[in-house]
């Protein structure tokens, strides 16, 4: 994805987390949940009225003609198998012993009491049907909708705020870089992922179907920019496509369940668990693919920072399904996400932050070996221009003077020698024109040498930064010096570049490399490969050297801009 397309997706998805929290605000300081039902007292019992269709009620179950067992805590009839102390009025216990319940009981209520009970607005429901109440039955089957279905919206501003602080505090924790290097262009859609389980629990609390119809829609939607950013980790194209599509997928299966399940039976289990299942899935499955490997890269051991890259991703991938695990409502200490957060915690000051200083210190050798040897090299270059090239410059007049055309020859063509070295060295005009000018001028060289045909195919669009262009056109000497050495003509190298990343292959025709070949480089004395290998991981990008089947070597270097 580019850049502005990602820039455009944060402020989208952050703005649907800003207008959920506002209407969360709104719900718990103005909002009263109505459970779509009226109940009335038959001078025996608490008996349900009507029932709204569509309403949270009838979709709890609830039919006319119910007899009230419990209302908003108080309870008004005692099915068998409860058990209870004696209160006197007050509701002090006077009774000594527990009283076993063997069968049906009304529990009796003086008028005022009653009257209170009714007139409240009603919060907890539980009733059964008046048939299997009087049948005696051993079994007795109630149907309730307690505070925890209702979602008392006091104890959801619990999770709404949580949900402001992650939204917060988490989006400027990993824009500083805190949370990892490989996380922080993930900050915006990180934090609003993480946060939106929590900023939507008030909307999905007041059983309002707009209200939860935009809940529905609002939370798979957050998902979404997070996990196309986590698909864009993933290094094989074809997988990083199919992932895509899968949590693509995912995302407009659970925003077609979040729209239509305010109209259905909320007891069939969807939003018990298949809906949280798809959202959950949308940035789990880019996740877990980005942090995997999906085949294994002969030419790039695993090092300490892509264990460190791996595990932030995978983090980052999973962290919206503990927050979607969390019911605030139902437990005031948030676990699971919290115990996540001290999970992460401790194996960051464990074992992540361990790798992670690991990494960047082998990062910064690399790094001052790399400057170190370009600027040994640009003192070399120097030297034999300011010094041996005048010289060769003045015997070559000289000798010409003299009427020595062979010697000025021979002293010619030395110079022209050592200002091709000089160009190898100190690449002006990779410095002046960019990478894919000093290809060309690297094909025309090495087609000299190769007795063949050595073909340029390039596309420049956007340049990258100068270590990107030098660690490329380095990768392509090396690679170009051992196809003229160990393989043979045609020699075909493609490069393209885009403001999404740049990518170099080298193929030649010879037969082929050894498939172990990159793999024993080091105990071998390989230095090219290795050398390959060390400027693909200064820039952070990937190399993959191959055998193609019917012979051949292939040498591919891929770079995207972190």
């Amino acid at each position: 994805m580019g850049e502005r397309f990602d820039r455009f997706a944060d402020r989208i998805v952050a703005g649907i987390a800003v207008v959920t929290l506002v209407l969360g605000l709104g719900v718990i300081s103005a909002w009263r949940v109505d459970l779509g039902v009226t109940v009335s007292y038959d001078g025996e019992h608490v008996r349900v009225d009507d029932v709204a269709p569509f309403s949270p009620a009838r979709r709890e179950g609830f039919e006319p003609g119910m007899i009230v067992t419990a209302l908003n805590g108080v309870e008004l009839v005692r099915l068998p198998g409860s058990s209870y102390y004696e209160t006197d009025q007050f509701g002090n216990e006077i009774g000594p012993d527990l009283i076993q319940v063997t069968e049906p009981t009304t529990v009796p209520l003086d008028a005022g009491m009653l009257a209170s009970v009714l007139s409240d607005p009603i919060r907890d429901l539980r009733a059964i049907h008046a048939a299997d109440l009087a049948s005696g039955s051993e079994f007795y089957f109630e149907t309730t909708f307690g505070r925890y279905y209702v979602g008392d919206l006091g104890q959801t501003g619990l999770g709404l705020l949580f949900g402001a602080l992650i939204l917060l505090v988490g989006s400027w924790w990993l824009a500083g870089g805190r949370g990892g290097a490989s996380l922080r262009p993930l900050a915006v859609p990180l934090a609003v992922a993480s946060a939106m389980p929590f900023l939507v629990r008030p909307l999905e609390a007041t059983w309002f179907a707009p209200l939860i119809l935009f809940a529905g829609v609002a939370l798979p939607l957050s998902m979404v920019p997070l996990a196309l950013r986590l698909a864009d980790r993933i290094e094989e194209e074809s997988v990083r496509t199919l992932v895509r599509a899968l949590a693509l997928g995912c995302a407009a299966a659970a925003v077609a369940l979040g729209g239509v399940l305010p109209l259905i039976d909320a007891g069939n289990g969807l939003d018990a668990w298949v809906l949280p299942a798809l959202i959950a899935a949308i940035p789990l499955i880019p996740g877990l693919a980005a942090a995997i490997p999906m085949r294994p890269r002969p030419a790039a051991p695993t090092s300490s920072g892509g264990l460190v890259q791996s595990a932030e991703l995978g983090i980052a991938g999973a962290t919206p399904m503990m927050a979607i695990a969390t019911i605030p409502a139902a437990d005031p200490y948030l676990i699971p996400f919290s115990l996540w957060l001290v999970a992460i915690a401790v194996a960051g000051r464990s074992t992540i932050r361990p790798l992670a200083r690991l990494a960047t210190r082998a990062q910064l050798q690399r790094d001052l070996i790399v400057a170190a040897t370009e600027a040994e090299r640009a003192r070399v270059a120097a030297d034999i221009h300011d010094d041996a090239l005048q010289e060769l410059t003045l015997l070559v007049r000289r000798l010409e003077t003299a009427g020595d055309p062979e010697g000025a020859d021979m002293a010619r063509t030395v110079s022209d020698r050592l200002r091709a070295i000089c160009g190898d060295l100190r690449l002006p005009i990779l410095d002046d024109l960019g990478v894919g000018p000093a290809l060309d001028w690297l094909v025309l060289r090495i087609e000299r040498l190769a007795g063949g045909e050595v073909r340029l195919e390039r596309a420049d669009g956007t340049r990258p930064p100068p270590e990107v262009e030098l660690a490329i056109f380095r990768v392509a000497q090396e690679a170009l010096g051992n196809a003229v050495k160990h393989g043979k003509p045609p020699i075909v190298v493609r490069y393209h570049s885009t403001e999404a990343g740049a990518s170099l292959s080298v193929d030649d025709a010879g037969p082929g490399i050894e498939p172990d070949a990159p793999a024993r480089a080091e105990e071998e004395g390989r230095f090219g490969l290795l050398n390959m290998q060390q400027r693909a991981e200064g820039i952070g990008a990937i190399l993959d050297v191959r055998r193609w089947p019917g012979g051949g070597t292939h040498v591919a270097l891929e770079w995207r801009p972190r």
